[in-house]
């Protein structure tokens, strides 16, 4: 009977992708598929704004680490001992999270919140807002264009901004979509 469990498990950051393939590889070649059956990077989509375009790019939710489905529950098991070594022995693999050496599996909510995270982002992307309270800016469409304010509220969810101009002398606030301010 297996005992699959999800564990983190640390790696070269920057190579997250490249390294979960070496691992996929290994594990394929090496038939033990059934010990180790998936290995993830945990990721989320984005939509971002990059010279004046918009584009959905995926962002790492845990840089530096790969989600690995193993059965670790028995250590005197001739094919864990091997998937171990295949995982250890891969260039850019690092170990296993927890502590005194032992690994330390997730619970099955932080799994389905990972799981559930990603494919929410999947159909709905997050908008990914470089801009805080306080920021200041400038409105580059509509009705206040060229107006300079602060931001008072983000809100990454909608993809909104709310920033005060001061119209008439008067604080006034105005909600706009995020690409139609820019950073002064």
């Amino acid at each position: 009977m297996m005992a699959l469990k999800w564990y983190f498990v640390r790696c070269q950051s920057g190579r997250e992708d490249s390294i979960r393939r070496q691992l996929e590889t290994r594990i394929n070649v090496a038939g033990l598929q059934d010990v180790v059956p998936q290995i993830l990077v945990p990721f989320e989509r984005v939509t971002d704004l990059k010279d004046g375009k918009r584009r959905v790019v995926s962002r790492k939710l845990y840089p530096g680490y790969l989600m690995v489905q193993a059965d670790l529950s028995d250590p005197d098991s001739q094919r864990m001992a091997k998937a171990r070594g295949v995982l250890k022995e891969t260039p850019g693999f690092g170990d296993f999270l927890g502590s005194g050496g032992e690994a330390t599996p997730l619970t099955e909510t932080e799994v389905s919140n990972i799981l559930a995270r990603m494919s929410d982002s999947e159909q709905r992307p997050q908008v990914s807002i470089n801009m805080a309270k306080g920021d200041m800016v400038r409105i580059k469409s509509g009705a206040f264009d060229g107006f300079d304010g602060a931001i008072e509220e983000v809100t990454p969810e909608r993809g909104t901004v709310r920033v005060i101009v001061t119209i008439f002398g008067r604080p006034t606030p105005v909600e706009l979509e995020y690409w139609e301010v820019e950073a002064v």
